[in-house]
C-alpha cells in the first residue's frame, strides 16, 4: 500500500493506493461525479483506492481534479517502478451505451497523453474538459505514456465514463503480471 499526501494553498490530499488490490474505494473530493469517476477507476482497474481532498471548490474544481491526478500519478509511479515481470503495454475499449472510448498505455517510464478528443460543457457541476487535465497530470506524474480515442458517443458523462474506465482496464492489463517475462519489460534491460 502506497500512501502519500499533498498540501498546496488549494488543495489538501491523502491518499492510499494499492495496485494489485480488490477494486475497493473510499473516496472524499466534494465533487459528486469526480468521486464516482474514481471509484469506477478503482472498481474497474481492481485497484485499493483511498482519496480525501479538500480544495478550493469555491473557486472551480480544476484544482482539485489536477491535483488529485498529480498525486494518484505520483502513487502509480512509486507503485510500478521499477517495473519487473509485467506486461507492460495494454489497449482497452470500454464502452457505456452509444460511447465508446479506447485507451492504449505503455508504462515505460515516459509521461505523454494523447487525449485524441474534446469533450466540452457540464456533467453536473463537473467541467468536462478537466478530464482530460486528470490523465494529462497521471501521466505525466506517473510516468506512462497515456492514448485516449473516442470511437462513438454523444453523453458527456457516457464519454467520460467510458475514458475512466478503459483506462482502468488498459492499467489492470499492462499491471499483469507474466513470469515469462525475466527482469524489466524492455530490450534497454531496464525502465
Amino acid at each position: 500500500m502506497i500512501e502519500k499526501n499533498r498540501k498546496t494553498k488549494e488543495t489538501d490530499i491523502t491518499l492510499a493506493l494499492d495496485i494489485y488490490g480488490a477494486g475497493d474505494a473510499e473516496v472524499s473530493t466534494g465533487i459528486g461525479f469526480f468521486d464516482h469517476m474514481l471509484e469506477t477507476l478503482a472498481k474497474h482497474a481492481l485497484f485499493d483506492l483511498k482519496l480525501t481532498c479538500k480544495g478550493d471548490l469555491a473557486v472551480d474544481f480544476h484544482h482539485s481534479v489536477e491535483d488529485c491526478g498529480i498525486l494518484l500519478g505520483a502513487a502509480l509511479n512509486e507503485a510500478i517502478y521499477p517495473a519487473v515481470g509485467i506486461e507492460r503495454f495494454a489497449d482497452r475499449t470500454a464502452v457505456l451505451d452509444e460511447s465508446a472510448v479506447k485507451c492504449a498505455l505503455d508504462l515505460g517510464g515516459r509521461g505523454f497523453l494523447n487525449f485524441a478528443f474534446k469533450v466540452e460543457g457540464k456533467v453536473g457541476e463537473f467541467d468536462s474538459e478537466l478530464a482530460e487535465e486528470f490523465f494529462r497530470a497521471i501521466a505525466i506524474n506517473a510516468k506512462i505514456a497515456a492514448h485516449f480515442y473516442l470511437l462513438s458517443g454523444e453523453n458527456r458523462h457516457h464519454i467520460i465514463e467510458a475514458a475512466f474506465k478503459a483506462f482502468a482496464l488498459a492499467m489492470r492489463a499492462a499491471l499483469t503480471k507474466n513470469d515469462r517475462v525475466r527482469g524489466a519489460p524492455s530490450a534497454k534491460g531496464v525502465l
